[in-house]
């Protein structure tokens, strides 16, 4: 790829994206939404298809908002279903987030966000909405996601074959910060290190944690929108990446009862939009920490409860959250603390920061990030006060200091259905739609058998 290939370019209307797909000779055209679970569902199209869609948006049919990641249909929403006859929804494309896609010759990529009633749900949209908020109360929003995956020596058939067990890791043992191993596999560290840099998804850094076959990536810190995009973008074609050369990538958030769950650490901090300076900082503060920052982290840990499913948004993400498995159990906050749920980073002017470590690596970037920011803007607007900072060990802290979160994804929808919080910052029609699509992933799990059941009562009971 050249240097004027892998470069974003600055494209505002329909002829500026012309002129620049006869100047770079792109042939293919590649347009999607990110879903409810912030899976990418998207198609190819025409150049003629996609300068309308540009001009004018596209349809793109409502069962997308409709079904789950396997596409089995929900039973008890309102944004789509038959009663909807499965119409198009309107769509509008970003031309923001254009990309050539490195791998794809020739092939654009071009995201969008479903636009007239649709946007009310459309998490792509809920969190542009977060962030004009905060700019009308005078704070750009920076942020940067950080990813764990597990990377096997296997293939999305080879998986099925298996009945998901006995996969074969890429490498193994416990070996964080593995020198010998990421030397050992050193291209493919490399390759995934230029994709992402070439997909505007740069990494600050890429090395292997705890668990056979895990690898963490942090990805680059951008302003605003930008954010949850290059995380989306990093989760899907990581993927996309890995099955390429043969193996499988997941972001589960625990895969294994043996080895820690994976995280999407979010790390987040507001500029003043007057000065451009870090709202976050204050020289010669306690720990450097702003007022502005003292309530945003407040909002952060009072609302995580009633947010909480948005951010672990699958039966998968409470395996995660226990004990000693470096995930937050608690409403809790500490200054470079990681065993607590937020994790204040002071780190000068320019890098003073909240680290939002409940998220896990299967979380909806865009929601994740929402659920964040939106709850420490609260803070910010209801001056709330810090509980005390947690010492040490969260895990072993008393009740009074860090407050209980719901321990499964039933209760944590409850939570937000219950939710006056979620309600104002995000509409109703968000909060009865997300509410009831994860309450039907609790229904879908509660009438599964599982290994689980099979081994435990099977002979004995």
């Amino acid at each position: 790829m050249t240097d004027s290939q892998s470069a974003r370019p600055s494209v505002t209307n329909l002829r500026e994206l012309e002129e620049w797909i006869d100047h770079e000779g792109v042939r293919f055209f590649k347009i999607g939404v990110f879903d409810v679970d912030g899976v990418l569902r998207g198609k190819y199209v025409d150049r003629a298809k996609l300068c309308s869609a540009v001009d004018q948006g596209f349809g793109f049919c409502d069962v997308v908002l409709g079904w789950d990641m396997h596409d089995a249909l929900y039973d008890r929403v309102e944004v789509s279903g038959w009663h909807t006859g499965y119409r198009d929804a309107p769509v509008r494309l970003d031309l923001r987030s254009l990309r050539r896609i490195p791998f794809e010759d020739e092939t654009l990529l071009l995201i969008g966000s479903f636009a007239g009633d649709y946007a009310e749900v459309c998490p792509r949209t809920i969190l542009a909405r977060t962030i004009e908020k905060a700019a009308a109360m005078g704070f750009g929003v920076d942020a940067a996601f950080e990813y764990e995956f597990f990377l096997f020596d296997e293939t999305p058939h080879s998986i099925r074959e298996k009945g998901y067990r006995d996969l074969q890791p890429v490498t193994p043992g416990m070996f964080g910060y593995s020198t010998l191993r990421s030397s050992v596999h050193a291209e493919f560290h490399h390759d995934l290190l230029d994709l992402m840099e070439d997909f505007d998804c740069a990494l600050e850094g890429l090395h292997t944690e705890t668990g056979p076959g895990v690898l963490e990536a942090a990805i680059r810190y951008t302003r605003g929108l930008e954010a949850a995009d290059r995380a989306a973008i990093f989760k899907t074609f990581t993927k996309v990446f890995a099955q390429r050369a043969d193996l499988m990538a997941t972001f589960m958030a625990k895969w294994s009862n043996e080895y820690p769950g994976q995280s999407g650490h979010i790390h987040l901090s507001l500029a003043d939009l007057e000065s451009g300076e870090n709202a976050f900082h204050e020289q010669g503060a306690p720990s450097s920490m702003s007022e502005t920052m003292q309530h945003f982290v407040a909002g952060q840990v009072r609302y995580l409860p009633e947010l909480l499913s948005m951010v672990c948004s699958t039966i998968n993400s409470y395996r995660r959250l226990v004990p000693g498995m470096w995930a937050p159990t608690s409403a809790s906050w500490g200054i470079e603390n990681r065993t607590t749920a937020i994790r204040v980073i002071p780190a000068g002017p320019k890098g003073q920061r909240s680290e939002y470590r409940i998220a896990p690596a299967d979380a909806n970037p865009y929601l994740a990030q929402a659920a964040a920011l939106a709850s420490g803007l609260r803070g910010i607007e209801e001056r709330l006060e810090l509980p005390d900072a947690i010492l040490g060990n969260a895990y072993e802290a008393p009740s009074a200091q860090a407050s209980a979160l719901p321990g499964s994804l039933r209760e944590a929808s409850q939570a937000l259905r219950a939710s006056t919080m979620a309600r104002e910052c995000f509409g109703d029609a968000f909060v009865d739609h997300f509410s009831a699509t994860r309450d039907w992933e609790d229904r879908e799990f509660r009438k599964t058998v599982t290994d689980w059941d099979l081994s435990r009562y099977f002979e004995i009971i």
